[in-house]
């Protein structure tokens, strides 16, 4: 039975104090299965979606059980993703540094000299650390790799290998995945100790409060159909290119016409795409284009619609997308267009969902291989749709071509 209390977890009171200055009093499923077996000192492999609450799913039994003089260790893929979690940890009342690539060197050495409770890295910069000797890793008691797949699917299975070799040998491991392939299996098998598996959704499944709507067009009507999406949704949208270039082109043509929109990639410093998530945090920008390097990055409550302007390269990284809006029990919109020609894209997307995507009304070009019969969406009429919005925009936006 899943408990439905922080104070039934064995929490400390400092640490309960401190969710309820926060405002979190409900531990969500992976929180409510994981916190106990990691309070016991077990290793453990976490299987669950992005934005299921991952963070205090280790956060809190990490602080929990460091005792003076311990240091625990936090490896993440992105920068955007490792400064939430030193955000989260901070909020615990936590002596963190954050050791991300972008940001100053030899401020970090100084915070490091400082010997802080937790370091919060992605795996390059920490490697550069290593390497210039800049960092002692000799007293962490307990490490967290989360996000492992992403990690592994953007190159990084080479330092994390490196840095755990690096780390004391008694020592508590914690892996958290969104999903979990061979590779992740193997590392596992490697660094962690009979490590207990805890699993609140099967691997490839989409968070059930968000509904999905697939449309097929045409590739110049893409930007039309954005606009008008735009138009539709009044809440806070969150847009995913495919290239910086197209994301950087995306978020001008979106602030030509009338909309507040930030954009994050990796053409931005560390300090603009930082001031990009605080004001989409905040509601200074309505709109945010990110391409895949925020997919499991932002954590931003209230996301009302995620837009897949561009198809992801791969099926696994739309379900990070997706997972950016329904969060922590709220529901939400996920829009994905799609070329004709992406049709088999579309379909590795369904095998990993385990469930076809039916193309909407909105669908004006719909593949011949694609059969309506799959889904359950009524047939538009004559193969066009009715656009929403003002003609005006539509034919702006449509001078958008990234």
């Amino acid at each position: 039975m899943i408990t439905n209390t922080f104070a039934a977890l064995n929490l400390s009171d400092r640490l309960l104090d401190a969710l309820a200055k926060m405002g979190i009093q409900t531990p969500t499923p992976i929180q409510a299965k994981s916190i106990p077996v990691s309070l016991e000192g077990h290793d453990v492999i976490g299987i669950a979606q992005t934005g299921t609450g991952k963070t205090l799913a280790f956060g809190l039994p990490m602080l929990e059980r460091l005792t003076e003089g311990e240091a625990g260790l936090i490896l993440a893929p992105t920068r955007e993703l490792a400064q939430q979690i030193e955000e989260s940890l901070m909020k615990l009342g936590t002596r963190s540094v954050l050791v991300v690539g972008g940001a100053n060197m030899s401020t970090q050495v100084r915070l490091l000299r400082n010997r802080p409770q937790v370091i919060v890295a992605t795996p390059g910069r920490l490697m550069d650390h290593m390497q210039q000797r800049t960092v002692d890793l000799s007293n962490v008691s307990i490490v967290v790799l989360d996000e492992a797949d992403r990690m592994l699917d953007m190159g990084f299975e080479p330092a994390i290998r490196k840095i755990l070799s690096q780390l004391p040998y008694e020592r508590q491991t914690l892996m958290f995945s969104a999903t979990m392939p061979p590779e992740i299996e193997t590392l596992a098998h490697e660094f962690l100790y009979e490590p207990e598996k805890v699993e609140v959704q099967a691997p490839g499944t989409a968070p059930q409060l968000i509904e999905q709507e697939l449309v097929f067009l045409n590739h110049e009507e893409k930007a039309p159909m954005l606009a008008d999406l735009l138009h539709e949704h009044p809440g806070t949208i969150l847009v995913f290119a495919r290239t910086r270039h197209g994301a950087r082109k995306l978020a001008q043509t979106i602030r030509t016409h009338g909309h507040t929109a930030a954009e994050i990639h990796s053409d931005r410093t560390l300090q603009q795409r930082r001031e990009a998530l605080s004001g989409f945090k905040t509601g200074m920008y309505r709109v945010l284009v990110a391409t895949d390097i925020a997919a499991r990055g932002i954590d931003v409550k209230e996301i009302s619609v995620v837009v897949n302007y561009d198809l992801p390269d791969n099926p696994e990284d739309y379900m990070h997308r997706i997972g950016r809006t329904g969060r922590a029990g709220a529901s939400g919109k996920a829009i994905t267009l799609a070329i004709p020609q992406q049709n088999g894209s579309v379909k590795a997307i369904e095998r990993l969902l385990g469930q076809p995507l039916a193309p909407s009304e909105r669908s004006t070009s719909i593949p011949k291989s694609y059969s309506r019969a799959e889904g359950d969406a009524p047939p538009s009429r004559g193969g066009k749709r009715k656009r929403s919005g003002p003609p005006r925009r539509r034919r702006e936006m449509a001078g958008n071509r990234s």
